[in-house]
């Protein structure tokens, strides 16, 4: 199987840290039906958390911030690469990126239990639109 790459949308929205907050958020949006792609906490400071989330509908997702309140950030950019695991499977994404003069900034990524995996790169916005072409998906 090739590896399936897409531009996505991701939105932050910052919480304070403390215990139950991003369970709170993400049983709220199971409740609506807002189904995810990824999603991601890291600290912003010594008490609070940026939620990094990638919702496969960003219609959707947008509406129910909007109708609830939620200060959301976004949306930006980036690219979900999924596909089969196999070794080098992140080098050959790299490589297009890379023989385009395009910087990668950061990226994040899992393989799962049955030999699949999931990628995300973040390119800077000014490169975006290069990174979607030297990747075919635009």
């Amino acid at each position: 199987m090739a590896a399936r790459i897409r531009s996505v949308s991701y939105y932050y929205l910052a919480v304070k840290d403390q215990p139950g907050e991003a369970y709170k958020l993400l049983e709220r949006l199971a409740e609506l039906g807002i189904n995810l792609l990824a999603f991601t906490a890291i600290p912003i400071g010594p008490s609070s958390t940026q939620l990094t989330i990638f919702p496969e509908d960003e219609e959707d997702f947008t509406d129910l911030a909007k109708h609830t309140g939620l200060v959301i950030d976004g949306p930006h950019h980036a690219i979900l690469v999924q596909g089969k695991d196999k070794i080098g499977a992140l080098a050959e994404v790299h490589k297009k990126i890379y023989s385009a003069g395009i910087n990668v900034y950061a990226t994040n990524g899992v393989a799962a239990g049955s030999q699949e995996y999931g990628y995300i790169l973040y390119v800077r916005p000014e490169s975006f639109s290069q990174a979607v072409d030297a990747l075919g998906i635009g």
